[in-house]
């Protein structure tokens, strides 16, 4: 791999000693960890969820905190702020404040004193990804964030994985990325591999049934 590729990270670096990581347990972020790990002194990671709790979920940020010696902190997923308060698969309720990006990255600085986070955006993830870092850079001041992925390609995050032995979660592996959405193609897969992850998931946003339902019986036979 070329040493270009960590030019980021390692500019990083000079910046600060300290770093938080945000770690999906996808391809992206296993590696960011890693990179993290390997080039500050002091690093610590967060996970934002949208339903707690998910058994795929926790088996891969356990498996990390094991090999690494940390804790990775769960937050609730700004995105799921509006899900509540609109009404998301679930009865509104409008007593649930909107959170914004910036006041989720600005309560996990609050809680771990750390300014500088890490994340696995990169340039060829797609065009509002390319503009986004083409304005800031791969080190973006102002918002305290870089990105030591940022001019990698996929073929670079699968041969760092391979070379360090890394692992992802179980549903980056079925369902070829992280769980970020309740969309029915999405929900299908859960309720086939991961049942009981399905029915939390359900708990909270009890309409997704009635979604998924219609995704098989129409939406399925047309892809």
């Amino acid at each position: 791999m070329a040493l270009p590729l960590f030019r980021a990270v390692e500019t990083a670096a000079t910046l600060t000693d300290r770093v938080l990581v945000s770690f999906s347990g996808g391809k992206d972020s296993v590696c960011v960890l890693d990179l993290c790990i390997k080039h500050f002194s002091h690093v610590e990671a967060f996970f934002m969820y949208q339903v707690a709790g998910l058994g795929f979920q926790e088996s891969i940020l356990k498996y990390y905190e094991d090999r690494h010696g940390i804790e990775i902190k769960r937050i609730p997923h700004f995105e799921l702020s509006s899900f509540l308060r609109y009404g998301v698969f679930r009865p509104e309720d409008y007593a649930v404040p909107i959170i914004s990006v910036k006041e989720t990255y600005n309560f996990i600085r609050e809680r771990t004193g750390i300014y500088w986070i890490a994340a696995g955006e990169r340039i060829a993830d797609s065009i509002w990804r390319r503009a986004m870092i083409k304005k800031s850079g791969s080190i973006d001041e102002t918002r305290g964030r870089f990105f030591p992925m940022a001019e990698w390609k996929k073929e670079d995050v699968r041969a760092y994985i391979k070379q360090n032995r890394l692992v992802v979660g179980q549903e980056s592996q079925t369902l070829g990325f992280s769980f970020r959405s309740l969309a029915p193609a999405d929900l299908l897969k859960i309720r086939e591999h991961f049942p009981k992850d399905y029915e939390r998931i359900r708990a909270w946003f009890p309409f997704i049934e009635t979604n998924v339902r219609h995704y098989e019986l129409y939406e399925q036979k047309q892809v």
